[in-house]
C-alpha cells in the first residue's frame, strides 16, 4: 500500500530547503545595513536588489516543488491537491513580478497573496477524513494548522504595516507553510510502512502456502 510516491517526499523536502538556501543567502550578499528581521523575501528579489537572481531562482525552485508535490501526495484530498499546485504557479509568478526598487507593485502584491492563502487553506483542504490512517491528513489536524498559518499571516500584517519584525514573522509564516507538505509526506509514509512490517503478510504457514 503506497500512499506517497518516494520522490515525493523529496520534492516536499526541497520546498524549505530552497526557501530558506534563498533568503540565507540572498541576505549574505546584501550591503552592511541590510536587517533580515525587518526587510520581506521579497526585498531579496527586488529589482536594485543585489545578486537578486538567487531569491528569484529560490522562488521558481519552491514552485516547481509545490506543483510536483502536489501530483505524488495521492492520499491528499484532490481540493488540497490543486491548491498546492496552484501555489506552486503562485510563487513562480512571484519570481516574474520582483518589486521595483524602493517600493512594491500591485501585480507582485496579488501574485504573493493568492500563494499565502492557498498554503494557509492546504492542511485544511486536503484532509480526508478523521478516520484517515494519516494523522496530517484528519480534518481536526487541517483546521489547526490553517487556523495556525492564518494567525502567522495576520502576525505578518502586524508587523508589515511599520511594527518592525516583518521580516521574522514572513520568514517563520513561509517556513511553515514551505514546510507542511514534507510533513504531509512523510506522514504519508507511516501507514505503508505499517502494512509492510504487517505479521499477517506474507506468512508461510508448514505446508508452504503463503497467506494474506
Amino acid at each position: 500500500m503506497t500512499l506517497v510516491p518516494r520522490w515525493a517526499v523529496l520534492t516536499s523536502g526541497c520546498a524549505p530547503a530552497v526557501l530558506i538556501g534563498g533568503w540565507a543567502l540572498g541576505a549574505s550578499v546584501q550591503p552592511a545595513g541590510y536587517n533580515a528581521m525587518v526587510e520581506s523575501i521579497s526585498a531579496l528579489a527586488a529589482q536594485g536588489a543585489v545578486d537578486s537572481w538567487l531569491m528569484t531562482g529560490a522562488l521558481f525552485a519552491l514552485g516547481a516543488s509545490y506543483f510536483t508535490t502536489a501530483l505524488g501526495l495521492r492520499a491528499a484530498a484532490t481540493p488540497g491537491r490543486v491548491a498546492l499546485a496552484c501555489a506552486g504557479v503562485a510563487s513562480i509568478l512571484v519570481a516574474l513580478s520582483p518589486e521595483p526598487a524602493g517600493g512594491t507593485s500591485l501585480r507582485h502584491l496579488v501574485t504573493t497573496g493568492i500563494g499565502f492563502t492557498l498554503l494557509a487553506l492546504f492542511p485544511v483542504l486536503a484532509a480526508e477524513g478523521e478516520t484517515s490512517p494519516v494523522w496530517a491528513l484528519r480534518p481536526t489536524t487541517g483546521y489547526a494548522v490553517t487556523a495556525l498559518m492564518t494567525a502567522g499571516a495576520g502576525w505578518f500584517l502586524f508587523e508589515l504595516h511599520g511594527h518592525g519584525a516583518a521580516g521574522l514573522a514572513e520568514r517563520i509564516l513561509t517556513g511553515a507553510q514551505a514546510s507542511w507538505p514534507l510533513i504531509v509526506a512523510v506522514a504519508c509514509l507511516a501507514p505503508a510502512r505499517r502494512h509492510e512490517l504487517s505479521p499477517l503478510r506474507g506468512v508461510e504457514s508448514v505446508d508452504g502456502v503463503r497467506h494474506r
